[in-house]
């Protein structure tokens, strides 16, 4: 079955930089959409960055600049770099794969069908 595993959270001040990764196994990795979303405390969750299978990439307003979405096919891993990070970066960051659909600006990722467990990113001011 397939299987998403995120690591690479941590607290940071301000102003800092973190790499996640999510190690994907189970499919044929490079055939599904591949996305990062995230959830902060008592807000919906929403979409980051995201990459199709085709290499297209989109990115929400508030991450564009900041953050990369990139993956390596030969480790089957999707990484987020995320520069210049702001309290407001705050979140469970979660990683998700869907076979079809690839929306990620506007989007809480319903349509996602496979979702890892997440990873928690502090950013103090």
């Amino acid at each position: 079955q397939v299987q998403l595993v995120e690591s690479g959270g941590d607290s940071v001040q301000s102003g800092g930089s973190l790499r996640l990764s999510c190690a994907a196994s189970g499919y044929t990795y490079g055939s599904f959409c591949m996305a990062w979303f995230r959830q902060a405390p008592g807000k919906e969750r929403e979409g980051v960055a995201a990459i199709d299978s085709d290499g297209s990439i989109s990115y929400t307003d508030s991450v564009k600049g900041r953050f990369t979405i990139s993956q390596d096919n030969a480790k089957n891993t999707l990484y987020l770099q995320m520069n210049s990070l702001k309290p407001e970066d705050t979140a469970m960051y979660y990683c998700a794969a869907d076979p079809f659909g690839c929306t990620v600006v506007g989007s809480d990722g319903y349509e996602y069908d496979y979702w890892g467990q997440g990873t928690q990113v502090t950013v103090s001011s």
